[in-house]
């Protein structure tokens, strides 16, 4: 497929677009309500972590194997980033499926396609697969940590943590590596 150049403007005029146009923008549509889709997943997830996060249970811990107060603090700020990592990929995404049904609403039969500019799309998708990466990491990051303050520290070799740690991370590392490489190989064609 060919990508036309609209310069800096984020409409593009009708002879300058493929035909084809407005059935790629449905498929960006739907892309755009998957990520939203999977990010207020995340952030459910994220919520839930919140209300788990108790700073009494890591004082009635002792020994050095076990975690401080810190490590409370951490998972705490790891949630926080998470949950605003997704927040702003949700609203990107919102925000471009919004802009593609209000520049079409002329047209009431295809309110899911539009003539918009592929570089805006591409570089707001780009975002949002940022954003939803972004986030993952750092739920994974809090994942761990909760982990940690309820089983025992990584270093100590600890079995029970370790058994729930790997995989996890593996998982999660395998998923959102596959989730860049699509979107890295979408963005590139």
């Amino acid at each position: 497929m060919k990508y036309v150049s609209c310069g800096f403007s984020l409409l593009c005029s009708p002879p300058d677009l493929e035909p084809s146009v407005g059935g790629l923008t449905k498929v960006h549509v739907q892309a755009l309500d998957e990520i939203i889709s999977v990010n207020s997943f995340f952030t459910v997830a994220v919520f839930i972590g919140f209300s788990l996060t108790n700073p009494s249970a890591v004082d009635s811990l002792v020994g050095k194997c076990f975690v401080g107060a810190d490590f409370t603090k951490y998972l705490l700020v790891f949630e926080v980033i998470a949950f605003s990592s997704y927040l702003l990929s949700s609203l990107i995404a919102q925000g471009l499926k919004l802009f593609i049904v209000i520049l079409n609403t002329k047209d009431h039969a295809e309110v899911l396609s539009a003539q918009i500019n592929p570089q805006v799309l591409r570089f707001g998708m780009l975002f949002t697969v940022i954003g939803t990466s972004v986030g993952t990491v750092f739920l994974t990051l809090s994942i761990v940590f909760f982990i940690q303050i309820r089983l025992g520290l990584l270093h100590c070799d600890n079995v029970w943590s370790k058994w729930a740690t790997i995989p996890v991370v593996t998982m999660i590392t395998g998923v959102l590596a596959t989730f860049l490489f699509s979107s890295l190989f979408a963005f590139s064609t």
